[in-house]
């Protein structure tokens, strides 16, 4: 079927139910999106095409709604309602007025002279690359230590407008440390460290893409790296699954990025499909999990996969937010006794090694003292700015790192839209702590040596 073909059943349907496109984009397929794509010429999958049918079908009575098709309320689960993927502007909002992305890139930093890599690479990998600096800088640190050695890099993300900003920060790093292997995945936890799905449908679906950058500069490695953004459009597409509610892709793919001009020196790194490995010297797990998860879920279906995936030696670096700082209170200021960081680092490593049984034997579970794992991260404002008269927009801003940190759901946040003591509380807090500050804590898990 045709893109205007789709078209006109949508816009009948919602012409007929008085209902906004992007209603019923969420509604349907959870993508608000969904019209204006295809108005676009983006194209769908059958997946998608089948669910946008099942639903005008179900609403219009045509048929009983199918199982995991049901028209879903406007409120949804509390647990399930935050989404990283849903919220950009939150997110970039959040990544530019704060350090936090620096301050856990330091940290990560640390864990280098811990390392013992092995020919004939030394191996990372980035559970969750987010827009990138968290990975480019630890690329910097790792080239200030390990000049001369070859870089396997691989990481793991799900959205394609941060696979668009982590590319944009590739060129210098290949620039700068030419014997580099850079793979990007949007696979689950447990099959992105070696680039293979669990499902035999969906293994063969993969696609792996290669590209072999020419030239010498960074400005030509950017040219070739843009010209991907048709391919990342096309294949670079995530569905919500019906059963957990989160986002998953509809298609695995691997996108291997590496100089043309050194593909001799890295011809033994260079991932191939279906024969990859993981063994990694340093796993980067920063915040990749929702702070309201149960325990168990970080436990079974993200730290432990990563677990797995170290080599003899290799270290896998985890750190999520801790609460208790001026941020928590302005959430508890509007919503007393609200505390989403109920998981502590103890917790989630007990319940880990619990996991793992006799497959952790030869791991390390460090979660340390809180003087080495917990850290601080500010809203970075110029001093005039968080006292006296409080501007909006400094206001706002705090305000949007507040409740982006403590991942406040869309519905609550709605309901506060009008009421002014959102700002008002936020100055209180800038005033009383003259700043905005938020910690993170950290915990390592290590294999051991041979």
């Amino acid at each position: 079927m045709k893109n205007d073909q789709i078209l006109s059943q949508i816009t009948e349907f919602c012409r007929q139910a008085d209902m906004a496109e992007t209603t019923f984009g969420r509604r349907a397929v959870n993508d608000g999106k969904l019209v204006h794509r295809l108005r676009e010429g983006k194209r769908i999958t059958i997946d998608t095409l089948d669910r946008i049918q099942a639903y005008i079908a179900a609403s219009t009575g045509a048929l009983p709604p199918p199982r995991g098709l049901e028209v879903p309320p406007e409120k949804r689960d509390p647990r399930g309602n935050f989404r990283f993927f849903e919220n950009r502007q939150k997110y970039l909002l959040f990544v530019h007025t704060c350090s936090e992305k620096r301050v856990i890139a330091e940290r990560v930093a640390l864990e280098l002279s811990s390392l013992h890599p092995r020919p004939p690479a030394l191996r990372v990998f980035d559970a969750g690359v987010g827009d990138g600096t968290v990975l480019a800088r630890v690329m910097r640190s790792m080239h200030g230590r390990f000049p001369h050695m070859p870089f396997y890099i691989a990481g793991k993300e799900l959205s394609l407008e941060d696979v668009r900003l982590t590319l944009d920060k590739v060129p210098d790093r290949l620039f700068e440390h030419p014997a580099t292997v850079v793979v990007l995945t949007n696979m689950h936890y447990a099959e992105a460290p070696w680039l293979t799905p669990a499902s035999p449908a969906a293994a063969a679906g993969m696609l792996w893409h290669e590209v072999a950058l020419r030239g010498g500069s960074s400005g030509e490695f950017e040219t070739q790296i843009a010209e991907l953004g048709p391919f990342l459009e096309q294949n670079w597409r995530a569905n919500i699954s019906p059963k957990s509610g989160m986002p998953i892709y509809e298609r695995p793919v691997a996108l291997v990025l590496y100089r043309e001009d050194h593909r001799f020196l890295l011809d033994s790194i260079i991932p191939r499909a279906g024969r990859t490995e993981a063994n990694f010297d340093l796993v980067i797990a920063s915040q990749p999990y929702r702070a309201k998860s149960s325990v168990n879920f970080r436990a079974k279906r993200i730290i432990a996969p990563l677990a797995r995936s170290l080599r003899a030696g290799g270290r896998l670096i985890g750190i999520h937010s801790h609460g208790q700082d001026p941020g928590l209170e302005i959430i508890q200021a509007v919503w007393p006794g609200e505390n989403p960081f109920a998981v502590s680092r103890h917790e989630l490593l007990r319940a880990v090694k619990y996991e793992l049984g006799s497959a952790g034997r030869d791991l390390n579970f460090n979660a340390y003292a809180d003087n080495r794992s917990i850290f601080r991260y500010d809203m970075e404002a110029l001093p005039n700015e968080v006292t006296g008269s409080i501007g909006t927009s400094t206001a706002f801003a705090a305000w949007n790192a507040a409740v982006y940190v403590a991942q406040i759901e869309d519905d609550r946040l709605t309901e506060m839209t009008e009421n002014s003591r959102t700002l008002d509380a936020t100055r209180e807090v800038l005033r009383k702590h003259n700043g905005l500050w938020f910690y993170d804590e950290s915990y390592v898990i290590s294999r051991r040596r041979d």
